[in-house]
């Protein structure tokens, strides 16, 4: 089943590839959506595809890249927009 999930994250999340490295990971996982830094230095995260392997990515957000130091991720259900692919935009 095909869900869209948007998640917030917060803790040391911008300036370390953060949004390139979920880019990344979610292409690997076969996902779509967007990812972009928010003013307040969070990371915004939309996301779209099998249940399962959003899941495996919003688990993924927890960490994150290597210099990341996530603090919190807040998620909730959305519908599904229709993405066609998986990009970094910015705010």
């Amino acid at each position: 089943m095909i869900v869209h999930k948007e998640a917030v994250i917060r803790g040391k999340v911008q300036g370390v590839f953060f949004r390139g490295s979920t880019r990344e990971k979610a292409e690997k996982l076969g996902l779509v959506g967007e990812v972009k830094n928010l003013p307040d230095g969070s990371v915004w995260l939309a996301v779209e595809g099998e249940e399962e392997l959003v899941e495996e990515l919003i688990a993924w957000c927890h960490q994150g890249p290597l210099r990341a130091e996530v603090d919190e991720v807040v998620v909730n259900d959305g519908n599904v927009t229709g993405y066609t692919n998986f990009q970094v935009t910015r705010y």
